[in-house]
């Protein structure tokens, strides 16, 4: 991304401009000039001379661009992150925005899965985006494990789950297993771990490891610690993605710029690079705002995510729920809605 200045680095008229610039283009969609700047009532009474003077300034140190040469400036990806971090004052959800997440989300006896799909159809409609809710993942529970050597370091490890279900994946050693030590670390599994999910398993050999608690060989514990690796990485590809509102990037602003439509369409039918996306605000734990081209799967659609996770039993985050867009979106209004809409979840599914 392109450096450049920070908040604190601008003048007090180079701030102003900036705000109203980044105002205006939020609201249009379109290049704002220096006329509608100085028309405006809180232009500060700067002439259309030394308004275009502050342009030239702003667009110098990356914070503004001109699509056209003769046409007005617009916030540059780079520009846009400033404003959101250093500028925008969001607050809590509206009233109305609040009550509409309520009712769209509370009704009784309504399945998870249910509520999800509600989540992306109530945040497309206030937000008038397209809105996503990576669904939380289905975590498989251990019943019994075993190892099978294909050759002296290739190995199937087979994993079946309290469901019935079988999973093989192929792990590569750096040395040969013995026999001996396929079978330990099969039963070593199934006595110590069945019952847990692989993540929990997973912690929990790390703790006997550490505290040396896992009487067992060191080819053994590497034999356990692969085979679970290749298993945990196969449930990180189980999370489900649900899009709503695609029809909402087709606004008027759009019809000019068709192709970053299609492409931004393009983006959210790869819904495995998707998940990628939203995978961040998990594992932040916290508010993720993609601008832009800070995000490769945007960077041809010049579009944004404003993505926060929510939680399930015992406050574990298991999904995040966000809406996706032109980069042109009203941040102050929409981060605090995706924000109430992941609480809201967090609340009903905890």
């Amino acid at each position: 991304m392109t450096s450049g200045p920070t908040i604190s680095e601008l003048s007090d008229r180079a701030r102003a401009v900036f705000r109203q610039v980044v105002e205006e283009y939020i609201a249009s969609g379109t290049p704002v000039g220096s006329k509608t700047l100085a028309a405006r009532a809180d232009s500060l009474g700067l002439s259309s001379a030394s308004i275009r003077s502050v342009l030239h300034d702003l667009e110098r140190v990356g914070l503004l661009g001109s699509p056209h040469t003769s046409a007005g400036r617009v916030p540059t990806d780079f520009g846009l992150r400033l404003f959101v971090d250093g500028m925008m004052q969001a607050s809590e959800a509206g009233a109305e925005e609040r009550a509409a997440i309520e009712a769209g989300l509370s009704a009784p006896d309504r399945a998870v899965e249910d509520v999800l799909s509600r989540a992306t159809a109530v945040l497309s409609g206030l937000s008038s985006c397209a809105a996503v809710v990576m669904v939380p993942r289905t975590e498989r529970v251990l019943r019994q494990a075993s190892f099978t050597a294909l050759s002296p370091t290739r190995i199937l490890a087979i994993l079946v789950a309290d469901d019935g279900t079988v999973e093989n994946r192929i792990v590569e050693l750096e040395y040969p297993a013995s026999p001996a030590a396929l079978i330990e670390a099969g039963n070593y599994l199934t006595a110590r771990l069945a019952g847990s999910t692989l993540a929990d398993a997973a912690a929990l050999l790390k703790l006997e490891i550490e505290t040396e608690r896992a009487l067992i060989d060191a080819a053994t514990r590497d034999l356990i610690a692969r085979g679970i690796a290749s298993w945990s990485a196969d449930d990180a590809d189980r999370a489900v993605l649900i899009v709503r509102g695609q029809s909402h990037l087709l606004d008027d602003a759009a019809e000019a710029d068709l192709q970053r439509v299609r492409s931004l369409l393009a983006d959210l039918d790869d819904k495995v690079e998707m998940l990628r996306v939203l995978d961040d605000a998990r594992e932040a734990r916290a508010m993720k705002i993609f601008i832009g081209s800070e995000n490769k799967l945007f960077s041809l659609s010049g579009s944004s995510v404003i993505a926060a996770p929510y939680s399930g039993a015992e406050g574990r985050i298991v999904g995040v729920v966000g809406v996706i867009g032109p980069t042109r979106l009203n941040y102050a209004r929409i981060v605090p809605m995706v924000d109430y809409t992941a609480r809201t979840l967090s609340r009903l599914i905890g």
